[in-house]
């Protein structure tokens, strides 16, 4: 296949995946055509590699000799090196940063801001290191190298000197989230705690805010870096529970406030799918927080408290009602369910579960409403609009129709109970 169609990457990394299918993520990882084969103990590679190679022969894929190492510890995948004690940086990266002078113009800065982004996961802080550097980006703005860039690229550097090595996840083994918001940007580290009770820093990440959250309120700015490694982190999330530190506890905050806004319906329900648990900061003690906390200082002036401001106000807010589609279906290979959350501003939030039990077509339809209510029952207040394509289960909720079968009344009961 020639490498230069728009899809040759795509088409050839699906084929790759065809072909170690039972072996990736066990002793084998593939990326488009870069292949490592790994084994746990050095007597098991030779049985590994030979696998791997006669995989390649029936499939009759090459491979260049010369590219090629057998036999090592450790070895530059994806432009990083892997070592047994965790990913490093490639030296060159680093250098290339090292040596680079001053930007002189905006292309320059372009070219610094993407050799960082490349390395984004090493650095604490990113984003906030490189506020200096925003503005010069903008197009009515002159490009000017002043005191604020210089400090914030020598600060960089600085910190590439010596840049951290991060380590993969141990299964079974709860992660530790840290989350942190300053004025303009939030910053997250996830770490885990290794078999000698020493914590080892797995991913960071950065970002600035937008002007429309620059308005958010300190802890609503806990929030949204909460939600944005959820976001970007949703593999680790949804494999690992989770014990997350910050200054105050997001969670109560959107869990028990007593009117739900859009913002704030959108963030409960992706809480929802995860295992998280709130550990104050002061209860945690370690040099990972203290090098966290000493990247993210938090202005002075600002007071977090996760109690809710206006707990003791009457507040009626009168928002869009948002929608809810469901369906279910029955067949001899099993029995699926959907539900598709619309919201007032128009975003959709589709949910799909499959049942574990051979059940009818309208049991499963009741199923599917009967898990989307209690989604919407768990968010609290929120005005909801249901729509649904079974003519009976409609019907019967509306008392048109009666309930006649036994095995559809207990669901019939359940929905109509959530339904209030």
């Amino acid at each position: 296949m020639p490498f230069g169609l728009k899809n040759a990457g795509d088409t050839y990394q699906r084929a790759m995946q065809k072909i170690f299918d039972d072996m990736l993520h066990k002793n084998v990882e593939c990326y488009v055509d870069d292949l490592v084969v790994k084994s746990k103990k050095r007597e098991n590679h030779f049985h590994d590699l030979r696998k791997v190679f006669e995989r390649l022969r029936r499939y009759q894929l090459k491979m260049n000799p010369s590219k090629c190492a057998f036999g090592v510890t450790s070895g530059k995948f994806l432009g990083f090196i892997i070592r047994q004690r965790g990913i490093e940086i490639e030296q060159a990266k680093i250098d290339a940063i090292l040596r680079m002078p001053e930007p002189r113009n905006i292309h320059e800065l372009k070219s610094l801001q993407g050799k960082l982004a490349y390395l984004q996961r090493f650095i604490s802080n990113l984003a906030d290191s490189c506020q200096p550097f925003s503005r010069l980006m903008k197009k009515s703005v002159p490009f000017q190298w002043d005191e604020a860039c210089d400090k914030a690229f020598k600060s960089i550097k600085s910190y590439l000197m010596k840049p951290p090595v991060l380590v993969g996840p141990i299964p079974g083994r709860p992660l530790i989230l840290y989350v942190a918001a300053q004025e303009r940007s939030v910053g997250i580290l996830l770490a885990q705690t290794n078999d000698d009770g020493k914590e080892n820093a797995l991913y960071y990440l950065s970002r600035t805010m937008t002007p429309n959250e620059l308005k958010y309120s300190p802890i609503e700015k806990l929030c949204l870096a909460l939600i944005f490694s959820i976001q970007k982190l949703k593999h680790y999330f949804q494999s690992h529970s989770i014990h997350l530190v910050s200054k105050a506890n997001p969670l109560k905050y959107v869990m028990e406030k007593p009117v739900l806004s859009d913002r704030l319906a959108r963030w409960y329900l992706q809480l929802q799918q995860f295992e998280i648990t709130y550990v104050p900061q002061k209860a945690v003690k370690g040099q990972v927080l203290a090098d966290f906390l000493a990247d993210h200082p938090m202005p002075a002036e600002w007071e977090i408290s996760d109690d809710l401001p206006d707990e003791d106000v009457l507040v009626i807010e009168v928002t869009p009602p948002w929608k809810m589609y469901f369906d279910g279906a029955s067949h001899k290979e099993g029995v699926g369910t959907g539900v598709v959350f619309v919201t007032s501003e128009g975003e959709v939030l589709p949910y799909s579960f499959t049942l574990t039990h051979n059940c009818s077509n309208n049991m499963a339809e009741y199923q599917a409403l009967i898990l989307g209510l209690e989604i919407v029952v768990d968010a609290k207040q929120l005005p909801l609009k249901v729509y649904g394509d079974s003519q009976l289960v409609v019907n019967q909720l509306l008392g048109l129709y009666e309930v006649r079968k036994p095995e559809l009344l207990p669901y019939h009961n359940y929905a109509k109970r959530l339904m209030g």
